[in-house]
């Protein structure tokens, strides 16, 4: 009985490592990536000829872990195509706003740059030209006529100082022509007077 005793325990202390080793085996088998499950399967497995021997436990299980990884890469994959779409449809509304903040940026030049003049849209550039091209021609006017003021004042000047000494002439041969009748009325009366007497 000692005998068996001591064939059990050392039988259990044995067997603990098996133990062990499945319970190990079992979970590098579900655990980690596929990648690594899958060199754990190759490790596991035993050699025949050129050939590895995997349990059909082992293969169903790395089979189903990989399905589970594929349809969680899928969800993923999902997920992301999703937010992609939004983040798509998100950009175009963006672009779009973008778009229509141009326009009427544009729009608002436009008018600030413009404004109507006598009913006409005309540019502000456009119209400060106008506006100093008739100042211009007005300055030129305005000289224009200054000459032509001063150039009249002047002959009308000379022609007033014409007149005024034409009638001071006119003046002087009245007096002297009156002077001249006097003269000979006196003479006539007297030699009117000298043949009556």
């Amino acid at each position: 009985m000692k005998k068996n005793l001591i064939y059990l325990a050392l039988f259990i202390f044995l067997s603990m490592p098996l133990f062990a080793q499945q319970s190990d085996s079992v979970s590098s088998s579900s655990n980690g990536s596929i990648s690594s499950q899958f060199d754990f399967l190759m490790k596991s497995s035993n050699n025949y000829q050129d050939y590895k021997v995997i349990k059909k436990t082992s293969i169903e299980k790395f089979k189903s872990n990989v399905i589970d990884s594929l349809n969680v890469f899928k969800n993923q994959l999902v997920t992301v195509n999703q937010n992609l779409g939004e983040q798509q449809a998100k950009i175009a509304g963006l672009e779009k706003e973008i778009a229509d903040t141009k326009v009427q940026l544009s729009t608002a030049e436009a008018a600030r740059d413009n404004f109507e003049f006598f009913g006409m849209p005309i540019s502000k550039s456009a119209y400060n030209n106008l506006m100093w091209t008739i100042v211009a021609a007005l300055t030129a006017a305005f000289l224009f006529f200054l000459f032509k003021y001063s150039q009249s004042h002047k002959l009308i000047s000379k022609a007033q100082k014409d007149l005024s000494d034409t009638l001071e002439e006119f003046d002087q041969h009245r007096k002297n022509t009156l002077e001249r009748e006097r003269k000979l009325k006196r003479e006539l009366v007297d030699a009117m007077n000298g043949k009556i007497n």
